[in-house]
């Protein structure tokens, strides 16, 4: 992990110093809401080259943090990068996303690579390297993989789906080999991670994005604990190290994800009932979050209500301004800019 004398708002808030100004980024900020991005896009090619080629990617995370000078950038790259490593194929397919060979039935599950071929990662290490040699020492830089669940729920169905039912249900039907993905991608993972932060990542953030389709006793072995079991693989390779976890539609599950992973802050979306995160999140763990996207797109009074509402219910605790899940693409960057000076603005 980088060595620094420099203050940096966003670690400080991690280590447990409340910050009077909270510190600010948001998800996907690198992307095609920036017209910069869809020209770097365009002469890339493919998404997964942008992904792969650390001059790209190096230059798309920059880009966010050059325009508004954001406390903390986090590296360009996709959850999707582990499977790839564990020698799935993984392509996009424009408008619709990614699409993998489906591990749908044991018999397939039988098939994935025990361990990752650790040099794929080479290229986004590389990328951090990049990034951190140019960005500010004040700004932190925050390296990334999806969490067990939600890169398993792709891999299962091939591809997204409305509730990820082709996972959950080879999880109830298969729970043996659903855990052997789960299990693999744990490993690959904590190696994954320990090497972006060998590579300059200061913070870790684990996004579980579909946790919130999971019944709770299904959250509890597939969302927290492989989660527990990563942050503590991460932590015997670089103690100390801080890890976010998001476990987007956790709801009132959040206060045992907080207590069982060992997560040093929580993202929570725009639906979270504040006097819960306040009594039982943020008393344990700074908060990340939680701006709805769409009232970033919508800007005006309704934003600033928004922002405003956030900052009421948890900056007087260890606060990180975000939004509750990635910008969308057609958000006005003037409405970021509004977003901006409001949180900065705040006393």
């Amino acid at each position: 992990m980088t060595q620094t004398s420099v203050t940096q708002p966003f670690m400080d808030v991690l280590s447990g110093q409340r910050q009077a100004v909270p510190p600010l980024w948001m998800m996907r900020q690198a992307g095609r809401y920036l017209p910069e991005y869809r020209e770097l896009r365009a002469k890339a090619g493919g998404f997964l080259d942008l992904c792969f080629t650390p001059e790209y990617a190096a230059e798309v995370t920059l880009q966010p943090i050059r325009r508004f000078n954001f406390d903390a950038a986090i590296i360009f790259s996709d959850i999707l990068v582990v499977p790839y490593a564990l020698g799935r194929s993984v392509r996009f397919e424009a408008g619709e996303g990614p699409r993998l060979d489906p591990l749908d039935t044991p018999d397939k599950v039988a098939t994935l690579a025990a361990q990752v071929d650790a040099p794929k990662f080479a290229p986004v290490y590389e990328a951090l390297r990049r990034v951190r040699a140019e960005l500010d020492p004040s700004v932190a830089l925050i390296g990334f993989c999806g969490a067990p669940w939600t890169v398993a729920t792709y891999m299962v169905a091939g591809q997204g789906t409305p509730d990820q039912a082709p996972a959950r249900m080879l999880a109830y039907r298969h729970p043996d080999a659903f855990a052997r993905i789960i299990d693999t991608l744990v490993e690959s993972s904590i190696t994954y991670l320990t090497g972006q932060l060998a590579a300059g990542a200061d913070v870790l953030q684990i996004f579980d994005t579909w946790a919130g389709v999971l019944p709770p006793r299904e959250f509890d072995r597939w969302s927290i604990e492989p989660t527990r079991r990563i942050v503590e693989g991460v932590r015997k390779k670089a103690a100390g190290a801080k890890i976010i976890g998001f476990p987007r539609g956790a709801g009132a599950l959040l206060p045992s994800y907080v207590e069982r992973t060992g997560v040093d802050a929580v993202s929570i979306d725009w639906a979270a009932e504040p006097s819960l995160i306040r009594e039982r999140v943020q008393n344990r763990v700074a908060v990340q979050g939680n701006l709805d996207p769409l009232a970033l797109i919508t800007g005006g009074a309704a934003l600033d209500r928004a922002i405003d509402d956030v900052l009421e219910n948890y900056a007087a605790g260890r606060l990180i301004f975000n939004l509750g899940h990635g910008i969308q693409p057609e958000t006005p960057i003037a409405h970021v800019e509004q977003m901006i000076r409001r949180v900065r603005n705040h006393r």
